[in-house]
C-alpha cells in the first residue's frame, strides 16, 4: 500500500473490525478499509489457539445479533469454530474486500491543518477522514518480570504464542498464572505431562460451567425456527446480566454464586488442604470469575502441584520461590495475560501529540468508551468504560457500532468533517463513573491486584452498571457532546466527505 486516502480506516480485522466493516456498508459506506497486521483475519480468536480454547459465554451470546448460527456444535463455542464463523460472516456480508493484510499501524496522528488522520503502516501512508480502533484488549501478550527470566534454557512460551511444535509429553512443566486461558489449557495438558506445576497468586472463583453438545434435533430446531434462538439468546443474556446485581448494585447478592463455587470446589477436590488452597479469600466478582467443569479436577491429579508461594528468580532450568524450594521443570508457559490497553493506543496521537496510551499510563479515559477528547474524528470499540463485568463483549460491541456509525451518517448528512467529543462532557461522564464505582466489588471485593482497579484503586475500565442502560445511551450519537465543525470544500465547491471506493 503506497501513500492513499480513504475516508474511515478501521483499525483491527477482529469482532469489531468485521461488524463495523458489516454496519458502515448497510450505511452506505464504500471508502473503507481494515487494517490488520497479521495475515487473517479473525483477532484474539485467530492468534489464541493454546489447547482447549474456547469462549466464556454461551456462543448464542457471543456471536453477532445480526448473525445468529443455529450450528453451534457446543454450549459454549471452541476456538476453531468461533473463527470459522467470523470468516463465514465477513465473506456472507462482502467486507474481506475491504480488508488490508499484514499491514500494521506503526503512528497515528491527527493533522489539524488539513483535519485528517495520517496513518504510517508497514506499507506505506494512508490519510484518513476518520480513525476506529477495534484493536481489542487482548491482542498483546503480558510477561511478568520475575529476576531470571531470560536465563531459563527450557521453553519457554505464552498461551497467546503457543508452541504447538513442542511435546509436552513426560516433561516437568509450570504453569504461571490461573487466568482464563490456564483454566483452559491446564486441563488439556495434564495427562500428557509427568509434572505439572501451577504457580497461583491468587485462586480464582471457579464457577459450574455445564457445556454440552448440542443435538442434531435442537439444531434442527434453531433453524427452523430461528425464533427459538432468539428466546434462547434472551435466556443467556438475562442470566449473565444478573452478575451485575453482585458487581454494582448490592455484593450481598454475591452469595448465591459464592455458595455454587464453593459447592463446586467440595464436590470436585476432595483433599481438605487443598481445596483450601483453592479457596478465594475475596468476594466474587472482584476480579473475573472462570467458568469451568474440569479445571479443579485437573488440579487434584497426583501429578500436579499447586504453589502459591511468591516466585523469588528464575534459573537456567528451575524456578525458586521465596520460601526457598527449587521447583526443576523442563518447559514454562506463561498463562500471565495481556497488556492493558493494547500496544497500539501508543501509536495514535491526537491534537497535542499525546498518545492515548499517554492518557491511559494516567487514568483511563474515553467518552462512553467510543470517543476521546482531544482525539477528533476517531472512535474505538471497548475503549475505556466500554465494556462491563457482567454481560457478553459482543453484545457491548455491537452497541458501540451502532453508535459509531450514527455519528458517521450524522457527519455525511450534515456535511461535518470533524467531530471531537468536548473535554467537559468526557469528565461528566468520569465523575459519573468514579462515583458509580466507589461502592461495587470491583473495588471493595478484597483484590489485592486485578484488570478491573487502577493502582491507585479506581475502576479501569468497566462501565459500572447495566448493559441495557448502556445500550439506551449509545442508541443514537449525542451531539450535543460534541464540537462539531462544518466541511472544508474542494477547489470546486463540493464538499469533501464520502468518496466511492
Amino acid at each position: 500500500m503506497t501513500d492513499t486516502r480513504v475516508h474511515i480506516a478501521v483499525i483491527g480485522a477482529g469482532f469489531g473490525g468485521i461488524g463495523l466493516a458489516i454496519k458502515l456498508r448497510e450505511a452506505g459506506f464504500e471508502d473503507f478499509v481494515v487494517l490488520e497486521r497479521s495475515a487473517e483475519l479473525g483477532g484474539t480468536w485467530r492468534d489464541n489457539t493454546y489447547p482447549g480454547c474456547a469462549c466464556d459465554v454461551p456462543s448464542h451470546l457471543y456471536s453477532y445479533s445480526f448473525a445468529p448460527n443455529p450450528d453451534w456444535s457446543r454450549t459454549y463455542g471452541q476456538q476453531p469454530e468461533i473463527l470459522d464463523y467470523l470468516r463465514t460472516v465477513a465473506q456472507r456480508h462482502d467486507v474481506v474486500a475491504h480488508m488490508r493484510f499484514d499491514t500494521e499501524v506503526v503512528d497515528a496522528s491527527w493533522v489539524e491543518q488539513s483535519r485528517n488522520w495520517r496513518i504510517e503502516t508497514n506499507s506505506g501512508v494512508l490519510n484518513a477522514d476518520i480513525l476506529i480502533s477495534a484493536a481489542g484488549v487482548y491482542g498483546d501478550a503480558r510477561y511478568p518480570d520475575f529476576p531470571g527470566l531470560d536465563t531459563f534454557e527450557g521453553t519457554a512460551f505464552h498461551s497467546l504464542h503457543w508452541d504447538h511444535d513442542h511435546d509436552l509429553t513426560g516433561e516437568r512443566v509450570a504453569v504461571l498464572g490461573t487466568g482464563a486461558s490456564a483454566v483452559q489449557f491446564v486441563p488439556e495438558i495434564q495427562p500428557k505431562v509427568d509434572r505439572l506445576l501451577v504457580f497461583q497468586r491468587s485462586a480464582p472463583w471457579i464457577i459450574p460451567r455445564m457445556d454440552r453438545t448440542t443435538s442434531r434435533i435442537e439444531r434442527a430446531l434453531l433453524r427452523k425456527l430461528p425464533i427459538l434462538g432468539k428466546a434462547l439468546r434472551g435466556g443467556y443474556y438475562t442470566g449473565i446480566e444478573g452478575f451485575g446485581l453482585v458487581g454494582f448494585v448490592n455484593k450481598g447478592f454475591r452469595h448465591p454464586y459464592e455458595f455454587l463455587g464453593r459447592l463446586q470446589l467440595l464436590r470436585q477436590v476432595r483433599d481438605s488442604t487443598l481445596r483450601a488452597r483453592l479457596t478465594p479469600d475475596y468476594m466474587i466478582g472482584c476480579k473475573r470469575a472462570i467458568f469451568s467443569d474440569d479445571y479443579l479436577p485437573a488440579l487434584a491429579r497426583d501429578n500436579v502441584d499447586v504453589i502459591d508461594d511468591a516466585i523469588a528468580e528464575i534459573r537456567e532450568h528451575s524456578i525458586v520461590t521465596r520460601d526457598g524450594i527449587e521447583h526443576e521443570v523442563d518447559t514454562i508457559i506463561y498463562g500471565t495475560g495481556f497488556v492493558v490497553p493494547p500496544a497500539v493506543y501508543g501509536r495514535i496521537h491526537g491534537r497535542d501529540g499525546q498518545s492515548i496510551g499517554d492518557l491511559y499510563a494516567d487514568r483511563p479515559q474515553s467518552y462512553l468508551g467510543t470517543a476521546v477528547a482531544g482525539f477528533p474524528n476517531f472512535f474505538s470499540t471497548l475503549g475505556p468504560f466500554g465494556a462491563v463485568g457482567n454481560q457478553s463483549a459482543i453484545y457491548m460491541i455491537e452497541c458501540q457500532i451502532r453508535y459509531i456509525v450514527d455519528a458517521l451518517v450524522t457527519m455525511r448528512d450534515e456535511k461535518l468533517d470533524r467531530v471531537e467529543v468536548r473535554a467537559e462532557a468526557q469528565e461528566a461522564f468520569l465523575d459519573e463513573v468514579d462515583e458509580r464505582s466507589a461502592d461495587t466489588v470491583w473495588l471493595t471485593g478484597g483484590c489485592s491486584t486485578t484488570y478491573y482497579r487502577t493502582a491507585d484503586g479506581k475502576n479501569a475500565g468497566l462501565y459500572p452498571s447495566w448493559s441495557f442502560e448502556y445500550r439506551d445511551r449509545t442508541s443514537r450519537f449525542d451531539r450535543d457532546a460534541y464540537d462539531l465543525l462544518p466541511s472544508q470544500t474542494t477547489a470546486v465547491g463540493q464538499p469533501n466527505l464520502v468518496r466511492s471506493r
